[in-house]
């Protein structure tokens, strides 16, 4: 296989103690405890990787779709028109409105109402005067539901549910549905087809909120002002090929990811649904790809 995973996590596991700490001024400045907290996560997602990246078994997904972004043409699929719910998926498409009906710059009063959803940071609370790049950012990264459901409030919360369901009959999403902003809802579906539409659209138009989904590196305070790491939950982002995506999951939707890999220097958009294990599923197709390519 030509992905270069075992020297990559190797070489990242190797330097997890020191190359990281050198990577972000607050992790310097952290507490020795916290330090070693933020380690030992990293060392997990490395180690979670490398045991589905060496596992061999069946597609757990009950859909997937890959697509070659460079004409769109279905390379691999199951069930690709198939309805399932999303869950935090959906953050991809708050992200999108959000991108194209808010000026990044522009800074929002976090109020009670913005905050009711299930799924919080110590550093997104009532009363925080705080840009929509960073709510952006926050729900992207730690898919922090509130800060998904903060940005919401610019425009109104459902205008711009309006606004999530009206791009996606714009890009000809034509299976898919939100009824809220965050994924929480299991009645916001989708089929794998349609998110690769999206994915699509996000890879062209919004690259950079791709690269957002791959920050490991984003830190915010909370409220008495100590800098807090966001976990980023894509967990994808150490690997190189990783260009960007947004995983989810509720008992309904089981593991959920949208996702783009650059392989052989092609670029394609992998989707997989009600999947047990979206990992391994992704290092399952991405083989299947790389044996076609």
């Amino acid at each position: 296989m030509k992905l270069k995973i075992f020297s990559v996590l190797f070489f990242s596991l190797l330097l997890c103690s020191a190359g990281t700490a050198k990577a972000s001024l607050y992790l310097q400045q952290a507490p020795v405890s916290r330090q070693i907290e933020i380690l030992q996560q990293e060392i997990r997602v490395l180690k979670a990787l490398i045991s589905n990246f060496n596992l061999r078994q069946e597609i757990s997904a009950d859909s997937y779709i890959a697509v070659d972004l460079s004409d769109n043409s279905t390379v691999l699929e199951k069930n690709s028109a198939k309805s399932y719910p999303i869950a935090s998926v959906t953050k991809l498409m708050n992200a999108v409105v959000a991108s194209e009906n808010i000026p990044m710059s522009q800074t929002i009063t976090l109020t009670d109402q913005m905050l009711t959803p299930f799924g919080y940071s110590p550093c997104i609370f009532t009363g925080l005067k705080i840009s929509a790049d960073n709510l952006l950012r926050s729900a992207l990264t730690q898919s922090v539901n509130d800060a998904a459901e903060a940005l919401s409030y610019f425009v109104g919360n459902e205008k711009f549910i309006g606004l999530m369901n009206q791009k996606a009959k714009e890009l000809g999403m034509q299976d898919t549905v939100y009824y809220d902003t965050t994924g929480l809802n299991p009645a916001n579906h989708s089929t794998a087809k349609d998110l690769s539409k999206l994915i699509a659209y996000v890879n062209q138009k919004h690259p950079e909120l791709l690269s957002i989904t791959k920050d490991n590196d984003f830190w915010l305070p909370d409220s008495k002002g100590n800098f807090l790491k966001f976990e980023n939950e894509n967990n994808f982002y150490y690997l190189p090929e990783f260009v960007g995506g947004k995983t989810g999951y509720l008992p309904e939707a089981k593991q959920t990811m949208a996702s783009v890999f650059q392989l052989n220097g092609k670029s394609f958009g992998i989707i997989v649904l009600h999947s047990a294990n979206r990992m391994a599923d992704i290092f399952n197709i991405i083989r299947q790809l790389q044996n076609k390519i």
